[in-house]
């Protein structure tokens, strides 16, 4: 969830032309619920996040700090998943427009 109100399971659709993470409820719907701005981000790999106990995460999350501060927790489904997604993310963040 935005800012770790919640866990909440979303689909993500990323783009490069403009560069953003839009995400969607999985259940349906055309329009994105929200997105996150990807020029200029930082993007890594979270090996330990306080309260994970109260939220029941795995080490398989990832953090996006976009050009304005913002944090973003991610939890990926693996270890595997998660580093394409940074990859892919950093990517974006560096050639996106």
């Amino acid at each position: 969830g935005h800012r770790r109100k919640n866990w909440k399971v979303r689909k993500f659709v990323l783009r490069d032309d403009p560069a953003y993470l839009h995400y969607y409820d999985p259940a349906g719907g055309e329009e994105p619920l929200g997105a996150i701005h990807l020029r200029g981000c930082v993007v890594t790999a979270v090996e330990d996040m306080p309260d994970s106990k109260k939220y029941d995460v795995g080490n398989i999350l990832f953090e996006i700090i976009t050009a304005n501060e913002i944090h973003y927790y991610l939890q990926a489904a693996s270890s595997a998943e998660r580093t394409e997604w940074i990859k892919a993310i950093q990517a974006v963040a560096r050639t996106g427009k």
